[in-house]
């Protein structure tokens, strides 16, 4: 069993970037890909039209930004509107992607400075990976 001070520092988050309403947290994983985790929380978009677009514009700016293999949490850390006015905007979208694009270029100019430093050492080339398995569309014999 993982003690509680081993499990927190093995699975613990930095924050790398941070804006107006966002908080990144990062750390490098071992796959070939970036993961995103969003954290919206109620008392800071009190809607949840509010909270899918969020959600929603975070997903896109993510897929479309090229970071390097690590996994990224986005937290909603202000508010971004009330319960008074309109639950959406195209104001709102836009300062949204606005901001949550400079977070995503930020984190990717980042990453290829760190890949750049990472490459400029030599390093031993991986073994050959045999290629899958490609599945059989045979049918199967009664």
């Amino acid at each position: 069993m993982v003690k509680t001070d081993e499990f927190s520092s093995v699975f613990r988050l930095r924050p790398a970037q941070k804006t107006a309403h966002f908080v990144l947290y990062t750390r490098l994983n071992q796959l070939p890909h970036a993961r995103l985790g969003v954290v919206v929380a109620k008392r800071f978009a009190p809607r949840a039209v509010t909270r899918n677009t969020i959600k929603r514009v975070t997903r896109e700016l993510f897929r479309v930004t090229g970071l390097p293999a690590i996994d990224c949490v986005v937290r909603l850390a202000k508010p971004v509107n009330s319960k008074d006015g309109p639950a959406t905007t195209a104001k709102l979208k836009a300062a949204l992607r606005v901001e949550l694009a400079r977070l995503f270029a930020a984190q990717a100019r980042q990453g290829q400075a760190q890949q750049g430093r990472a490459t400029a050492t030599p390093t031993p080339a991986p073994a050959a990976v045999p290629p899958p398995l490609a599945p059989t569309l045979e049918p199967k014999a009664p």
